[in-house]
């Protein structure tokens, strides 16, 4: 026989609520996502306050793109992660926009016309082509030669995000990596602009190695060791499977947040929910986890200000 939980209780919100009192409010609502939003708070503040935790976020490399680079810089630089697993065009778009800039657009601009004056959309964001593959030939080519000249002829694409990240500044997620000793991880680096350069690179100078492997030691020396492990998934795609991947070989994820847009119905990856990791041994059965249906550049923010405010206690 079912048990129904607890009454549902309205929503009461005035002037003088906190940010920490509203998502309070909201997981006794009974509401749909909001629940989930909830619970996802939780999870994280307990993962992150946990020593014993091994943490992972992953993220699609267009948010980037967005504001929301300086929340995901910022998590980085309050070093709540160990770890960071995302795409090419992260990298692509830390290394744009700390050289230049993007412009806001919308969906709806013309993108005929925008190919006539060389702007990509991305989006809403626009992308001149100027801050993109031009600039970051120039960048990644330097980089590259100035490590190479010191003798190294073979790189992870972790040694590859230290690399990039101690040539940028502060605004950059690579270099609070970098400065913090957090490992980034691309396991899809071809699949960008950066991947392109490294190859361009080895068409010069056939002696140097791009190694995938190395990336793999790494991780596993991290997860054969860990007593916990938990992650915060931000969208899906290779960033979100290759984090569930190397976490079933210590039996999965003790905590687990994935925010999505994506819907189950079509079989895939990215719309997939937590729980259905559990079934591969991904996550623990017995793992705290919650997926949130949810448009990361409008909801991280609220999230990361609510996480500020109950870590500090």
């Amino acid at each position: 026989m079912i048990e129904p939980g607890r009454p549902v209780k309205d929503i009461q919100i005035d002037s003088n609520t906190s940010i920490e009192k509203i998502f309070d409010e909201i997981s006794k609502s009974g509401g749909f996502e909001s629940v989930n939003l909830s619970d996802g708070l939780d999870i994280l503040t307990t993962m992150i306050s946990d020593n014993e935790c091994l943490k992972f976020v992953s993220f699609v490399g267009a948010v980037i793109s967005t504001g929301l680079r300086g929340i995901i810089k910022d998590m980085i630089k309050n070093k709540w992660f160990d770890v960071a697993i995302t795409t090419c065009g992260a990298l692509d778009h830390d290394i744009a926009r700390y050289f230049s800039n993007y412009k806001e657009g919308s969906f709806t601009m013309d993108d005929g016309e925008l190919a006539d004056q060389h702007i990509h959309r991305l989006g809403n964001i626009l992308v001149p082509m100027e801050s993109y593959g031009p600039l970051i030939e120039e960048k990644m080519q330097s980089f590259l030669e100035e490590e190479y000249k010191k003798g190294v002829k073979e790189m992870s694409t972790a040694e590859i995000c230290k690399m990039i990240g101690k040539h940028l500044g502060e605004n950059s997620f690579l270099y609070w990596a970098y400065k913090n000793n957090i490992d980034v991880v691309v396991p899809g680096i071809m699949d960008g602009a950066v991947g392109s350069q490294i190859w361009l690179f080895t068409q010069k100078h056939n002696d140097f190695k791009l190694s995938i492997t190395a990336d793999s030691e790494l991780l596993s020396g991290l997860i054969f060791k860990a007593k916990k492990s938990g992650a915060l998934m931000i969208g899906g795609g290779i960033s979100k499977h290759h984090t569930l991947w190397w976490n079933q070989y210590r039996d999965g994820l003790d905590y687990a947040f994935y925010i999505t847009t994506a819907q189950e119905f079509d079989g895939s990856l990215s719309g997939a929910l937590v729980r259905e990791a559990i079934s591969w041994g991904k996550v623990t059965q017995q793992a705290r986890q919650s997926t949130l249906h949810a448009e990361v550049t409008t909801i991280l923010p609220f999230i990361y200000a609510a996480l500020i405010a109950k870590l500090k206690k």
